[in-house]
């Protein structure tokens, strides 16, 4: 069983900048591929970025392409979303989800965090 706990949501003007963190517990997290996901009010779940149990292989959605980076630190156990540039359309729920071995996309999760809210004011 692997616990994910999402943090760095808050509120943020636009073109500002966040860090999210997702830190597992229970297992060590570099056996799982971790992506995050977000979802805002009426709207789908959207994926947002994925990354590989080593960290060598990542993976975008096209609309955060070019201002978010994903990184992982295995040592730590943590998963980091570096959001630039951001809108106000990046304002959602944020979760982490976790994969056992290679990033299939949503259908390979096997545990998602709770979430972390990210607004951002125009």
């Amino acid at each position: 069983q692997v616990q994910l706990v999402e943090s760095g949501g808050q509120l943020v003007q636009a073109g500002g900048s966040l860090r999210l963190s997702c830190t597992a517990s229970g297992r060590t997290l570099s056996s799982y591929a971790v992506g995050w996901f977000r979802q805002a009010p009426g709207k789908e779940r959207e994926f947002v970025a994925g990354i590989s149990g080593s960290g060598a292989y990542t993976y975008y959605g096209d609309s955060v392409k070019g201002r978010f980076t994903i990184s992982r630190d295995n040592v730590k156990n943590t998963v980091y979303l570096q959001m630039n540039s951001l809108k106000p359309e990046d304002t959602a729920v944020y979760f982490c989800a976790a994969a056992y071995g290679t990033w299939r996309g949503v259908s390979s999760v096997d545990y998602w965090g709770q979430g972390t809210q990210v607004a951002v004011s125009s």
